[in-house]
């Protein structure tokens, strides 16, 4: 059975979290960089309900998550990570979904 969203994003992000760690964030890949962007933005969101926590965590995580969502043609993921940061506030668990199918069929293929 396929993970829930919430699952993969923790799943993914820690296996980021890791690599980031043990071999610098310059080791990361695109895809690796946006799915840990992803999971700043989603770590805002479930735990305090805002983006603020995110950039906190992250500063540069919005700007960063729609240039490699830009640099791998994913469109969905692209027009999420531009919305202003309340519109993406407002939005994010209505968006989820399709910013996930999008990150995931990206990752499924490499």
């Amino acid at each position: 059975m396929a993970q829930d969203n919430e699952t993969w994003i923790i799943s993914a992000g820690d296996a980021v979290i890791k690599q980031r760690a043990s071999r610098g964030a310059e080791s990361l890949s695109a895809l690796e960089r946006l799915i840990y962007c992803l999971w700043v933005a989603d770590y805002g969101m479930r735990n305090a309900g805002d983006l603020e926590t995110a950039y906190d965590l992250y500063e540069p995580f919005q700007g960063e998550g729609a240039r490699y969502a830009k640099e791998l043609g994913l469109s969905q993921t692209y027009a999420a990570f531009t919305l202003s940061q309340s519109e993406l506030e407002t939005r994010y668990f209505d968006v989820l979904d399709s910013i996930c199918a999008e990150i995931r069929a990206a990752s499924a293929s490499t």
